[in-house]
C-alpha cells in the first residue's frame, strides 16, 4: 500500500512516499480502507517535531503522517464485534491516515450515516470533535454566555462559531483579513474585527459595555494571547488550545491575576475523546447538525497523496480557508 511518511523532522520536504505491505488487525483493531483523510496542523506540528515528547499524543519514527480518516471496513480483529467488512466509518487520534490502509482500535470507529458524504464526514472529524468539547465542555455556552472566536474563518473556528449559535452565546470573532471576516459572519458571528495588533482586545471592551467577554478560544498562541487576556471579563475564561502564531513560554501566572483573576486552560482533543459513548455521542450530534442544515463545513483545498508536501505548505502559509483534506485512491 502506499504511505506518507517521516523519518526525521523538518519542513514538508522530510514528507516521504513509500510502498508498505497492508497492515493486519491485531484482536482488538479493524482495517479500514481509506477514502479520505484530514489534514491537520496537528499533522504539520507532528512532521516539525513539537510532539517528539508529547505524552498526550506520542509517536516514534518513522511515523506515517495522518490523525483522521474515513473508509470503510476491510477486515476486523477476533474480538470486534461492532462492526463487519463493508461498514462505512471515521475515526479521530490515530496514526497513519496518509495511507490506503490503517488499523484502528475498535472503540475509537464512529459509524457514519449512509447519507453523510464521506468528504463532508471527514472534514467533521478532528474539526468538528474539537469545537464539539470547546464549545459543550470547556467554554461552556449557552444563552447569556459571550465568547470570541479567533482564527474565525478557519476549520475549527468556523465550526466553533456555528456551535456558539447553536448553544444560544453571542459570539465575536476575529480574522485577518474582511474578506476572512465575511465567512465569519455568514456564520453567525454577532461581530468580526481584525487582530489590529490587539486592538481587538479594546472592541470587544467597547461592543461588551467595557466588561469584556466571558470566554476567548485562543488557537493562535504568541501574537494575540496576551491581548485575549484584555478582552476577557473578569473571573473570565482563556482557553487556548492551539498556538498556530507560535508558543508563549514567558508567562507569570501573576498575569493571570493583574488582568482579572482569569483562569486560562490548554485542553487537548484525546482527554475529551477518552470513551467510545463519549466519541459518538460527539460524533452523533456534529453529523445531526450537517446532515439538517444548522452546522456547515466549508472544504479549503483536495489534495491526493501525490501532493502532500503542496498541501502541508498551503497549510503552513494559510492559503486555504476551511478543512483541507486528502483524498486517498
Amino acid at each position: 500500500m502506499r504511505a506518507i511518511q517521516i523519518d526525521r523532522y523538518g519542513g514538508p520536504e522530510v514528507l516521504v512516499r513509500r510502498e508498505l505491505p497492508v497492515p493486519v488487525p491485531k484482536p482488538d483493531e479493524v482495517l479500514v480502507r481509506l477514502a479520505y483523510s484530514g489534514i491537520n496542523f496537528m499533522d504539520v506540528h507532528t512532521r516539525q517535531g513539537k510532539y517528539a515528547r508529547s505524552t498526550t499524543y506520542p509517536q516514534t519514527l518513522p511515523t506515517t503522517l495522518g490523525i483522521e480518516g474515513v473508509g470503510t471496513v476491510e477486515a476486523v480483529g477476533a474480538e470486534v464485534a461492532d462492526f463487519r467488512p463493508g461498514d462505512r466509518v471515521g475515526y479521530c487520534l490515530c496514526w497513519g491516515s496518509y495511507a490506503d490502509f490503517a488499523t484502528v482500535p475498535a472503540w475509537r470507529l464512529i459509524p457514519l450515516p449512509p447519507d453523510l458524504p464521506f468528504d463532508r464526514a471527514v472534514a467533521a472529524m478532528f474539526h468538528g470533535l474539537t469545537a464539539h468539547y470547546l464549545a459543550n465542555d470547556v467554554g461552556k455556552l449557552g444563552p447569556g454566555v459571550t465568547c470570541l472566536v479567533h482564527a474565525a474563518s478557519g476549520g475549527i473556528g468556523q465550526i466553533l462559531v456555528q456551535m456558539g449559535v447553536r448553544l444560544g452565546a453571542t459570539v465575536y470573532a476575529t480574522t485577518s483579513t474582511p474578506e476572512k471576516a465575511a465567512i465569519a459572519r455568514g456564520r453567525g458571528a454577532a461581530e468580526v474585527v481584525t487582530y489590529d495588533n490587539g486592538g481587538f482586545a479594546d472592541r470587544m471592551r467597547d461592543v461588551t459595555g467595557g466588561r469584556g467577554v466571558d470566554v476567548v478560544f485562543d488557537a493562535i498562541g504568541k501574537p494575540t494571547l496576551r491581548d485575549s487576556f484584555r478582552a476577557t471579563a473578569k473571573k473570565g475564561l482563556v482557553v487556548a488550545y492551539g498556538s498556530v502564531g507560535g508558543n508563549v513560554s514567558d508567562l507569570d501566572p501573576i498575569e493571570l491575576g493583574e488582568a482579572g483573576s482569569l483562569f486560562l486552560t490548554r485542553p487537548r482533543l484525546a482527554d475529551h475523546l477518552d470513551d467510545v459513548e463519549t466519541i459518538r455521542r460527539r460524533a452523533a450530534d456534529i453529523f445531526c447538525g450537517l446532515l439538517d442544515g444548522s452546522l456547515s463545513i466549508d472544504i479549503g483545498g483536495r489534495f491526493s497523496l501525490d501532493d502532500v508536501e503542496a498541501a502541508h505548505s498551503d497549510l503552513e502559509h494559510r492559503r486555504n480557508v476551511g478543512k483541507p483534506i486528502l483524498k486517498i485512491g
